[in-house]
This record gives structure tokens, C-alpha cells and sequence, in this order.
């Protein structure tokens, strides 16, 4: 019996590769645990206290760019979420202005306008050339180069750009305002199944609807009528000088925007070659035959090349937001209140808890790296060309 088990463990590849998997596994795991001991040992032996207690100790410092609040006072574990949000802001703005640029791009580089397509060339060469920390550094000195507050660009007699950040009028929400928010995403999601139903009947009936203008006032007017149903329930705090600074507002800092567009159109350069690439990879006979239906060109490319070539622009698209998510870490060069700055710089040097803050520090990056990767897997297999098997 025993002997038939271990013959089948030898000659079966299937349990034979079981196996293998499961001794490799088992030895990592014990080279991991080997490791946490000895360090352990070592933190003990010199005297360094190990543990995850400093998360609701006082941080004692201030962070400047925060969603949330936050003050000296505050604990380290709240000092983690500052930073986190901030780390998502600059993220999740930079993935969309970087994706705008890039299509942008992406397409002019194929233009048959010799100035605007060498224009583009120039632009992607020497941005994807250029170190990103370079060019985040760069901006910043332009952004503090610029007036003071006393001589600040008036824009729209509103917004006022100075060397201390872009200061605007900040919303104040009143009661009743949730309606019109919940209006917006009820109108979202309703645009979403009415465009499908639309296509459907359009592929039963053959008979065009303009979807796009139709979703777009639905997208639009639904929220505004409800705001004016609800009394207008939103005010804005403008800005005021008085002294040395202005009051009132709110301001974004010259360090949120010098890392807003150094790695925006940074990663925008490569975004533009994906985008590119894949317009290339249609045939161009679709394109011809297309045309001689007499569609026009923005129709060519918005109904028949772009929904091709996004099977193709997806996954390394993927990889450039991861990019841009893991090179916010970078805000460190110029003071940018993100998580390494804050909880993973200044938390550490009071705490001295290097292990516990970098573990924790690096497992929020991966998390965010698989969720943008779990989404953006999910968008791909939706565009994929689906046939019979």
C-alpha cells in the first residue's frame, strides 16, 4: 500500500508537482520564520522594543495637506490615513490626468500635421529620457518661483496663484446636499443600464440612438435640478487677503502640484506610446472600409478603432498607474505629506520602530497595486473580443 502511494507520488506528475509545490512552500515558510525569531532576538538583546503599541501614542508633529483632520495631538495611527489619503489623491488624480495627456498624445503622434506630431515626438523623447524625480523637482521650483502673495495671479478675480499653492473658494455643504449627491450617482448608474438596453435595441432594430448626448444630460441636468429642488444647499468660502496671507478657502499646496504634474505627464509620455501602439494594431482596411460607409473620422475613431485598440492599450495601461501609484512615494524629495513622507518618515524617527512602520508601509502599496490590478483585469476582460470557443 505504502509502496503504491509512493510510486504514485514518483511517477505521477501531477502529485509530483504537488509535492514539489508544497516542500517549497513549507521551506520558505520556515526561512521566514527563522528570520522573524533572529530579528527578534537581535531587537531584544540591544534593548529595542518591538510591537504595534506606537500606533496610539500622541504623533507630536503637524501634517499640512490633509483630507481629514489632523493635529500634534493626534495619534500615529491617525498620522497613517493622512497619509494614505494623500498617497491615494495624488494617485488617483495623476492616473487621470495622465490618461487624458496621454490619449491626447497618442493620437497627435499619428497626425498627418508634420508641427503637432514632431511637437509630440519631442515631448514623449525627452520625457520618458529625464528621470521622474528630476522632473517632479523641476516643477516644484517653477511653482515656488512664482509670485508672492502680496503679487499673486488673480484669475477670474477668485483664484489666486502664488508661491504658496493655488488658493479658490472652498464648498461649504448644507443640509440637503447628500440628495443631490445620491442624484448624481443614481444618475450614473442609470445612464450605464439605459446604454445598454439602447445598444441592444439598436442591434435588434439596426436604428441609431445618440447614447452619449442622451447619458450626458442625464449625467448632468439630474443633479442640478435636484440642487434647485433642495434650495441651492451649497456656499463657498472665498478667499480674503488680509496681512501677510490670505484667509478663507482653501489652498492647494505648490508640493501637491509640482507631484501632480511631474509624474502626471511623466507617465503620460508612456501612456501615449501604448495608446499608439495600439491604434496602429487596427488594421487599416477596417479604417477604409469604415470611411467608405461614409462615417466621419471622429465617428472612425471613437466607434471602430478605439474599442479595438483598447484590448491592446489595457494591460501595459495597467502598469503605467501602477507606476504612478508607487512613484508618489517620491513626494519625499519635496515635502509632499504622503504616506513615506509622514508615517513612514517622521512617525519612524520618533517611534524607531523601522520594521513594524516599513511592513506596514509596504503591504498598503502592494493592497493598492492589487486593487488597481483587480479593476483594471476586470475593464480588460470586458473589451476583450468575446467569440465561440
Amino acid at each position: 500500500m505504502q509502496t503504491s502511494f509512493i510510486r504514485k507520488i514518483i511517477f505521477d506528475e501531477k502529485s509530483r508537482a504537488l509535492l514539489i509545490q508544497t516542500l517549497v512552500i513549507g521551506l520558505f515558510a520556515v526561512f521566514i520564520y527563522l528570520i522573524a525569531q533572529q530579528t527578534s532576538y537581535n531587537l531584544e538583546k540591544r534593548g529595542i522594543s518591538t510591537g504595534f503599541d506606537f500606533l496610539n501614542i500622541a504623533a507630536g508633529y503637524d501634517i499640512s495637506i490633509r483630507l481629514i483632520p489632523f493635529s500634534s495631538e493626534d495619534t500615529h495611527l491617525r498620522a497613517y490615513f493622512v497619509g494614505l489619503l494623500n498617497t491615494l489623491m495624488i494617485a488617483v488624480c495623476g492616473c487621470i490626468l495622465a490618461t487624458i495627456l496621454g490619449f491626447l498624445v497618442g493620437i497627435i503622434r499619428l497626425s498627418s500635421n508634420w508641427l503637432f506630431r514632431n511637437i509630440a515626438y519631442v515631448y514623449v523623447e525627452f520625457t520618458r529620457n529625464v528621470p521622474v524625480l528630476l522632473q517632479i523637482i523641476l516643477y516644484y521650483s517653477i511653482l515656488l518661483n512664482l509670485p508672492k502673495i502680496k503679487q499673486a495671479f488673480v484669475i477670474f478675480d477668485t483664484f489666486y496663484l502664488t508661491n504658496r499653492g493655488l488658493f479658490s473658494p472652498s464648498p461649504i455643504f448644507k443640509e440637503g446636499f447628500s440628495l443631490v449627491f445620491w442624484s448624481f450617482i443614481f444618475a450614473i448608474v442609470f445612464s450605464i443600464l439605459l446604454k445598454r438596453f439602447l445598444k441592444k435595441k439598436q442591434e435588434q432594430t439596426g436604428k441609431q440612438y445618440p447614447i452619449f448626448f442622451i447619458n450626458s444630460a442625464i449625467i448632468i441636468f439630474t443633479p442640478i435640478l435636484f440642487f434647485y429642488i433642495m434650495g441651492m444647499p451649497l456656499e463657498f468660502d472665498s478667499p480674503v487677503l488680509k496681512g501677510f496671507n490670505f484667509k478663507g478657502g482653501m489652498v492647494i499646496r505648490p508640493e501637491f502640484l509640482g507631484m501632480l504634474f511631474g509624474l502626471s505627464i511623466y507617465t503620460a509620455a508612456f501612456i501615449s506610446e501604448t495608446v499608439r501602439s495600439g491604434i496602429i494594431s487596427v488594421s487599416k482596411g477596417q479604417r477604409e472600409a469604415s470611411q467608405a460607409l461614409g462615417l466621419k473620422s471622429s465617428f472612425v475613431m471613437r466607434l471602430i478603432v478605439i474599442p479595438q485598440a483598447l484590448r491592446v492599450i489595457i494591460p501595459p495601461l495597467t502598469s503605467q498607474y501602477l507606476n504612478l501609484t508607487k512613484n508618489s512615494s517620491l513626494g519625499i524629495a519635496i515635502g509632499y505629506a504622503d504616506l513615506v513622507h509622514g508615517f513612514g518618515g517622521i512617525s519612524l524617527n520618533q517611534t524607531g520602530r523601522a520594521i513594524e512602520i516599513m511592513l506596514i508601509v509596504m503591504l498598503t502599496y502592494l493592497s493598492i497595486s492589487l486593487t488597481i490590478s483587480l479593476f483594471m483585469n476586470i475593464y480588460n476582460k470586458s473589451v476583450q473580443f468575446k467569440g465561440n470557443a
